[in-house]
């Protein structure tokens, strides 16, 4: 296994490779991989995706190219393939997505699949909004989200009980979804 970081305006991104392609990457705040302890151990894979990421929060990139190397159910393979198709610049709904797959009434599962999408921000599940326009749940964080919606170019306003969306509130605090990733 390949590991990488960098620091991000929303904090460290942990970005993991195997010899396929990206496996892994995640806001891990201020804490990274523990077996690894900080150390990076680098391949292809990861200093492209490094380059990459670099170029996405310079405002440079718009599509990632890095080979993925995904994990998952078919189901899940299948509802991250549609996140990947997303252009930058533009959200789709839970439903819009179970639509693509042909199952009109999977938008829960879409969520959960979702909500499983190993490859933060390359395979883009930050662009997936409510089906009324809402800002709905991202396991790095609200805030990390509208950041990365505002970034891309599309005004969301947050909503009543997010009105006090604070960035620094998450920078320094690992994405919860990382118990199932390992």
């Amino acid at each position: 296994m390949f590991i990488d970081y960098l620091d991000t305006p929303l904090g460290l991104f942990e970005f993991m490779a195997t010899e396929q392609g990206i496996c892994q990457a995640i806001f891990c705040g201020d804490k990274a991989y523990d077996d690894q302890q900080s150390a990076s151990k680098v391949n292809d894979i990861t200093a492209l995706c490094k380059q990459q990421l670099i170029e996405y929060f310079a405002s440079e990139r718009q599509v990632f190219t890095v080979p993925l190397d995904p994990k998952g159910t078919a189901f899940q393979q299948s509802v991250w393939n549609c996140l990947a198709k997303i252009p930058f610049g533009s959200v789709k709904s839970y439903g819009d997505i179970a639509k693509d797959l042909n199952k009109p009434k999977a938008s829960q599962a879409v969520g959960g699949a979702n909500g499983r999408n190993p490859i933060t921000l390359i395979v883009p599940c930050h662009r997936v909004i409510g089906g009324d326009g809402s800002l709905t749940g991202y396991a790095g964080g609200i805030e990390r989200k509208l950041w990365l919606l505002n970034h891309e170019g599309i005004e969301i306003q947050a909503q009543k009980n997010t009105a006090t969306l604070d960035i620094q509130n998450v920078i320094n605090k690992r994405q919860g979804k990382t118990q199932f990733l390992r």
